[in-house]
């Protein structure tokens, strides 16, 4: 059976969303933690927290926000690498792109480009693609 008929679009939409939460508390407690707490290197505690962020996000993706357990856990991680890859590539683009042509604020850029990203493209990927 197809597991995406288990999981409603829009309860996998909100798990999706709670689930980037969680990520991204992770990836800003481990970089808090590492530099503050560990006196490691604020780019090498980027680094860690980014990657940390990475799996908690891939784990609940894949166990609670699409519940893909039953798919081959390879496949879906080489997809999610290309989709995180993806991801980035457009954060970027669009951070640098809002704040040097429109003159808006990093963060401010950032906290946009991030949301726009996460529900147009993240969800769309991992639902249909990383979690099919």
């Amino acid at each position: 059976m197809n597991t995406l008929s288990k999981v409603p679009f829009g309860k996998s939409f909100l798990r999706s969303q709670l689930a980037s939460s969680m990520a991204t508390l992770t990836d800003f407690l481990v970089l808090i933690f590492a530099t503050e707490l560990l006196g490691i290197w604020y780019v090498s505690s980027t680094a860690l927290g980014a990657a940390a962020g990475a799996l908690v996000s891939f784990y609940l993706g894949r166990n609670w926000a699409f519940q893909r357990q039953d798919a081959a856990l390879s496949g879906q991680a080489l997809r999610y690498i290309f989709t995180s890859g993806m991801s980035l590539i457009l954060n970027t683009i669009g951070v640098y792109l809002i704040t040097e042509v429109l003159g808006i604020h990093y963060i401010a850029s950032k906290l946009l480009i991030s949301f726009l990203v996460g529900v147009l493209f993240n969800f769309f990927m991992f639902r249909y693609f990383v979690f099919k």
